[in-house]
C-alpha cells in the first residue's frame, strides 16, 4: 500500500519527468528462498561483450540484483557490473552516467513520460525474444512501430470480490437475475442487477452492504480521484487518437470534456448506494476500513488493486479464503466494454542503451533474457525481486501465490480482452486529483450536484495545464 500511495502521489507532468522516476519505489521484501539449476545454457558468450552495465533505480532490492549478477557471470562469464542510485537521485545519476565513456547499457524509465526524455537514448527493442515473451504488447512503451521500454513489472485494479458470497448470491431461489456466477458478469447493466438485487437480500447473504465503504477522507480518496478517473479518461484519449498511448495523448491534452462524465457517475452512484456505509459517514472512511470490511465478510466486493492481498491476509479475524477472492473488471457502462479487462500498468520498463556498441547491446538483451526466461533468473524474480511478471515465459507455479496476482496474470493472459493502461499517469498534478476527491465527497454528502463535479474535472484540469 506505501507503495502504492507514493505512486499515485506523482504528478507525472512532461516537466517533471526525473522526479517521477526517481521517486518511484517498491516495498517488496525478499524471501529467502534459493535459486534453482538454470534450465539451459545462456547463449550470452556469444555476444563478444564480456561486460554490461545495469543501472538499478531502486535501493531496496540492490543487494537481490548482486545476487543475479554474481549468478549469471558464474553461468556465462559475463560480467554485469550493476550500479545502485541512491534514492530519489535516479535520473541525476543516471544523467551523469549517461555523460561517461562508460556508460550504462540497460537503465529504466518510468513509461511514456520518461520516454520524451531519454528516447535519444532508448534502443528499438521489439525484435528481441523478451518482447516476443510480452503477454500484453499494449503494455510497452512504443514510438511508431518501434518499442523502446517493456514493462517488467505489472500491477492491477478492478474489482476484487468474494466468491463464496457471490456463490451464495446465485444459489437463491428467487434470485432477480438469469445468471448462475460472477465470472458471467460482463457489463454494467448486468453488475448493477445483481449489486441491486445483492443488497436487497443482506440479511440471507450475512452481509451489511455489497461494496466496502467509499473511502473519501483526505488522503484516501485515491481509488476514486485517480484508479476510479482512470477509465472515462483512457476512453476519451483513446477517442481522440486511437494510434497514440493514451498517456501521451493525455500530457498533450490542455483541455478534457469528460465526455465519460456519465459512465463514472454509473459506478461511483453503484458504490455509494450499496455501500456497507451511509454516505454521510464516507469522509471519515479510510482504506484500511474498506479492505477490513472485505476480509472479515461484511461486504462482497472492493475496488482495489492486487497490492491489497496483503492487507486482506494480515486483518485479524480474516474469514476470506485466497480461493475465494477473484478481480473482474471495473464496468462503467462504456459501449463494448465486454471486451474489457483489469486496469494493469506499471512504472517500471527496462530500456536499452542505443548508444553504447552493438555487442553491449546485444549482451544486454541476453542478459534481460536470462533474468525472465531461465529457471535461475525467473526464480529471482518471483522469490526474491517479489514481481508480477507480465511474461508467458513463467509456468503458473513459478509465479507469485498470492490469489490476486494470479488473478492479474490470468486476466493478461485472456484473449480478445482490453486491458485498460494506467492512464492517470498524465493527470496533471496531485492537486488536480486532490480538488477532484474534494468534489466527489461533497457529491457524496448532497453538498454538490453531479454537474459540479464535471466542471471541477473539467476546469481544474485546464487551470493546471495553463500553470505548467
Amino acid at each position: 500500500m506505501k507503495k502504492m500511495k507514493r505512486i499515485l502521489a506523482l504528478a507525472v507532468a512532461a516537466l517533471t519527468a526525473a522526479a517521477s522516476l526517481s521517486a518511484c519505489s517498491s516495498n517488496e521484501s525478499a524471501s529467502s528462498a534459493s535459486p534453482q539449476a538454470s534450465s539451459g545454457q545462456s547463449s550470452a558468450e556469444s555476444s563478444g561483450a564480456k561486460e554490461i552495465f545495469f543501472l538499478n533505480f531502486k535501493p531496496e532490492i540492490a543487494e537481490v540484483y548482486k545476487e543475479v549478477a554474481a549468478d549469471y557471470e558464474k553461468e556465462t562469464g559475463v560480467k554485469v557490473n550493476v550500479v545502485t542510485a541512491a534514492s530519489g537521485t535516479y535520473e541525476q545519476t543516471l544523467k551523469s552516467d549517461m555523460a561517461k565513456s562508460d556508460a550504462p547499457t540497460i537503465f529504466q524509465i518510468n513509461g511514456p513520460v520518461g520516454y520524451a526524455t531519454w528516447k535519444d537514448y532508448c534502443a528499438d527493442v521489439k525484435g528481441t525474444e523478451l518482447y516476443s515473451h510480452l503477454m500484453d504488447k499494449s503494455l510497452a512503451v512504443t514510438d511508431g512501430t518501434g518499442v523502446y521500454g517493456i514493462p517488467y513489472v505489472v500491477e492491477g485494479y478492478g474489482i476484487i470480490y468474494n466468491d463464496a458470497v457471490m456463490k451464495k448470491y446465485f444459489a437463491l431461489s428467487d434470485k432477480a437475475v438469469s445468471i448462475d456466477s460472477a465470472d458471467q458478469i460482463k457489463n454494467f447493466d448486468t453488475l448493477k442487477a445483481v449489486v441491486e438485487d445483492m443488497t436487497k437480500h443482506k440479511a440471507d447473504l450475512g452481509i451489511d452492504g455489497v461494496f466496502a465503504s467509499t473511502s473519501l477522507s483526505t488522503g484516501e480518496d485515491w481509488r476514486w480521484q485517480t484508479h476510479l478517473l482512470n477509465l472515462p479518461m483512457y476512453y476519451e484519449f483513446k477517442d481522440a487518437d486511437a494510434d497514440k498511448n493514451t498517456v501521451v495523448t493525455g500530457l498533450a491534452s490542455k483541455e478534457i470534456t469528460f465526455q465519460y462524465a456519465d459512465q463514472y457517475k454509473n459506478i461511483f452512484d453503484l458504490y455509494l448506494n450499496n455501500s456497507a456505509t451511509k454516505k454521510g459517514l464516507l469522509g471519515s472512511k479510510s482504506v484500511d476500513d474498506s479492505m477490513a470490511e472485505f476480509a472479515l465478510g461484511k461486504v462482497a466486493m472492493v475496488q482495489n488493486g492486487n497490492w491489497a492481498w496483503s492487507q486482506i491476509n494480515g486483518v485479524s479475524g480474516n474469514v476470506v479464503k485466497a480461493e475465494d477472492i477473484k478481480f473482474m473488471p471495473i464496468y462503467t457502462g462504456t459501449e463494448g466494454e465486454e471486451n474489457q479487462g483489469l486496469c494493469i500498468g506499471t512504472e517500471n520498463y527496462f530500456c536499452i542503451n542505443s548508444k553504447v556498441s552493438e555487442a553491449k547491446q546485444k549482451a544486454s538483451e541476453e542478459f534481460l533474457n536470462w533474468l525472465y526466461t531461465s529457471d535461475t533468473g525467473k526464480n529471482y524474480v518471483t522469490n526474491k525481486l517479489n514481481f508480477i511478471a507480465p511474461f508467458d515465459s513463467f509456468s503458473d507455479d513459478e509465479r507469485p501465490s498470492d490469489p490476486l496476482a494470479k488473478e492479474v496474470t490470468n486476466w493478461m493472459s485472456k484473449k480478445d480482452i482490453q486491458t485498460i493502461p494506467w492512464t492517470f499517469e498524465c493527470f496533471p498534478s496531485q492537486d488536480y486529483k486532490n480538488k477532484v476527491g474534494a468534489s466527489l465527497l461533497e457529491y457524496a454528502q448532497g453538498g454538490k450536484d453531479w454537474n459540479n463535479v464535471k466542471s471541477v474535472v473539467v476546469n481544474e484540469w485546464k487551470a493546471e495545464k495553463a500553470k505548467s
